[in-house]
C-alpha cells in the first residue's frame, strides 16, 4: 500500500486538513503519515473517510475531533480534547492525553496507552473510551452512553452526575461524584468489558474480574426538593 506523507514542517495545517476533507469516497489514498505536528493544534480534525492516519510526534488541542470512520493514531502525547465529539471509527495515542479527552464523543474507540487528564470522557454520548494508565478529577462527568475503562486509578468526583455510561475501573477510585455508586458486574458487564479489552489491546495484562463497575444511582434524572443539594 503506498503511503501519503505530509510533513507540517514544510506545509500548512490548513492544506492538510483541506487535503483530507477534499478525498473522495472512493480513494487510493487510504494510508496517511504525518511528520512533525510539533504540538500544533487541530490537526487532522474533522476527517470523514475510511482511511488510516498516523501522527509522528506530539499535538496539540483538539487533534482528531469530529472522526468518522478513519483510524488515527500519534505516536507522542495529545493536548486538550483529544477526539472531542468523535462519531466513529478509531483514535490512539500512544502516550499521555490532557484534560478532556473523548468529551461529547458520539461513537467509535479512543484508545490512550498513558494517562488522561480530568474531565476525561465528558458528557459522553456512545464513545468507548479505554485508559491504560489513570485518569483525572470529574471524569465521565454527564456521561450519558458509552463506556469508559481505565486500568489504573480514577481521579475525585468519578461519574458526577451520571446518566446511563458504564464506568470500570481497576485501580482505586479518590472519590465518587454525584449520583454516581458501585454496582455488581453482570454477565453483559463483563462481556462488553472483555471485549473493549481486547478491541484496545490489553486483554493480556488485565482481565475483567480485576475491575469495578460504576453506574448511575438514577436519583437525579428529576428534580426532587430531598436532594436540592446535590445538584
Amino acid at each position: 500500500m503506498t503511503e501519503t506523507v505530509f510533513d507540517l514542517a514544510a506545509a500548512p495545517l490548513r492544506d492538510l486538513n483541506g487535503r483530507l476533507h477534499a478525498l473522495p469516497e472512493q480513494t487510493n489514498e487510504t494510508s496517511w503519515v504525518l511528520r512533525n505536528p510539533q504540538g500544533r493544534h487541530a490537526v487532522a480534525v474533522g476527517v470523514d473517510r475510511p482511511i488510516s492516519v498516523r501522527i509522528e510526534g506530539h499535538v496539540g488541542y483538539y487533534c482528531a475531533g469530529f472522526n468518522s470512520r478513519a483510524r488515527i493514531e500519534i505516536t507522542g502525547n495529545a493536548g486538550v480534547g483529544l477526539a472531542e465529539n468523535m462519531m466513529s471509527g478509531e483514535v490512539r495515542v500512544q502516550g499521555d492525553a490532557s484534560q478532556a479527552a473523548g468529551a461529547t464523543g458520539r461513537g467509535g474507540l479512543l484508545v490512550i496507552g498513558g494517562n488522561a487528564g480530568a474531565r476525561c470522557g465528558i458528557s459522553m454520548k456512545g464513545i468507548d473510551i479505554v485508559v491504560r494508565g489513570s485518569v483525572g478529577h470529574m471524569s465521565a462527568f454527564m456521561g450519558q452512553e458509552g463506556n469508559l475503562v481505565v486500568l489504573g486509578d480514577a481521579g475525585d468526583n468519578l461519574g458526577d452526575s451520571l446518566y446511563e455510561a458504564r464506568l470500570f475501573v481497576r485501580g482505586a477510585v479518590k472519590s465518587l461524584g454525584a449520583d454516581c455508586e458501585e454496582k455488581p458486574m453482570g454477565e453483559a458487564e463483563r462481556a462488553i468489558l472483555a471485549g473493549l479489552l481486547d478491541r484496545a489491546g490489553f486483554a493480556a495484562e488485565a482481565k475483567p474480574e480485576e475491575f469495578r463497575f460504576y453506574g448511575s444511582a438514577r436519583k437525579l434524572y428529576h428534580f426532587h426538593v430531598d436532594y436540592a443539594d446535590s445538584y
